[in-house]
């Protein structure tokens, strides 16, 4: 923990120090006091940054910290989480700008795609100064660098439509039965709603694992799901239960709303805007928020997406 008080003069000195702890990927608790995952690269951070702030004419404290009452681990976690999926959110921003701007056939000219390609690598480098920083494994990560891997291919071969909806092959399903499907901790809305997906159609006697995202070592016959570089992940602009959807040839056309609900309230680019998504993405929240075990939040989100698909099913019901 970083304890600091600026004067206010000179004026840029704060702005300084505050661009130093974002660079660092330290967040805000309180005004003037800032966090981050205990590490001896942490501390080597806060010591550099705290110096700074003596030299300019401020003053500061640094400490290891434990609360016991007011803010918990989670709470605070969840602060992490969200500065981190902010600027992937902007990242990803960017790169849906880059996709539009590529041509639907064949590749760009040579000058335009010079153009684009520095964009692009502009962005790849910006994405990797957040994953470093992304101690806890934002789920935002996931969405940018399928938009990443998108751009790539397009840039390379100016094919528009691989990779899009509809252009996978039928597979046998009975490869994708009785396996352990891993997952990052802390399943929220499009982890939560793909593992009802794989139980419920493609997996009845699916084993789910969920993991510390970083640095996890896959076994041999795990399938992942909405991880980096698992075998179900986010493809171009589709989130997980999408690609589950497309890739596996689910066909029941009630998964297509639900399909559409999960997409805006994981991507938030607001594609589909069905007038619904915004009481489910509440009450996801409200799950997420009462019940930190990812067992029991899959319990509760498949309770949800149970009574959900009914609903689609009957609509569709002649």
């Amino acid at each position: 923990m970083l304890i600091h008080q600026i004067p206010p003069s000179p004026a840029y000195l704060r702005v300084k120090i505050g661009r130093r702890l974002s660079r660092v990927g330290a967040v805000a608790i309180k005004n003037s006091v800032y966090v981050l995952p205990r590490s001896d690269a942490a501390q080597e951070h806060f010591e550099w940054i705290l110096r700074e702030i003596v030299a300019g004419g401020g003053d500061g404290s640094m400490c290891e910290a434990k609360f016991v009452d007011g803010l918990s681990d989670p709470q605070i976690e969840s602060l992490f989480h969200a500065a981190r999926d902010a600027e992937y959110a902007a990242v990803a921003v960017d790169l849906r700008e880059l996709e539009k701007r590529l041509p639907r056939r064949g590749r760009p000219r040579d000058e335009r795609r010079v153009e684009l390609q520095t964009g692009l690598e502009k962005s790849k480098k910006r994405l990797a100064e957040i994953v470093e920083i992304d101690f806890f494994g934002a789920s935002g990560r996931e969405s940018a660098e399928a938009l990443v891997r998108s751009v790539e291919r397009r840039l390379g071969d100016g094919d528009a439509d691989r990779g899009q909806p509809g252009s996978w092959s039928k597979v046998d399903l009975s490869e994708y039965r009785n396996r352990t499907w891993v997952t990052r901790r802390g399943i929220h809305v499009d982890r939560i709603a793909s593992a009802w997906l794989i139980r419920r159609f493609i997996d009845k006697g699916a084993r789910f694992e969920f993991v510390v995202g970083k640095g996890h070592v896959p076994r041999p016959a795990d399938l992942r799901f909405d991880m980096f570089d698992g075998e179900f992940t986010h493809e171009g602009d589709l989130c997980t239960f999408e690609v589950l959807c497309r890739r596996l040839a689910l066909s029941d056309p009630a998964l297509r709303p639900i399909a559409e609900v999960i997409h805006d309230i994981d991507l938030k680019d607001g594609k589909f805007r069905r007038p619904e998504t915004a009481g489910i993405e509440v009450l996801i929240h409200a799950i997420a928020n009462a019940h930190r075990d990812d067992e029991a939040r899959l319990a509760r989100g498949s309770a949800v997406f149970d009574d959900l698909y009914e609903l689609y099913r009957k609509k569709r019901s002649p």
